[in-house]
């Protein structure tokens, strides 16, 4: 009987570490102009920053 005790507990303690999420920071889908520039091969992180970015 203590047996099947340990075993579920294992069993139990194996399911609730498998089940890790990450989380990214609140702006995930956002890249510094930086890392836009480094991308794309620019010369400039000019055009890439938000406030020099034209609205139209």
């Amino acid at each position: 009987m203590k047996n099947s005790y340990l075993i579920f507990a294992v069993v139990l303690m194996m399911f609730a570490s498998s089940c890790y999420t990450t989380r990214t920071a609140g702006n995930s889908g956002k890249v510094p102009p930086g890392q836009a520039k480094k991308r794309t091969g620019s010369r400039s992180a000019k055009p890439f920053a938000p406030g020099q970015q034209h609205k139209y």
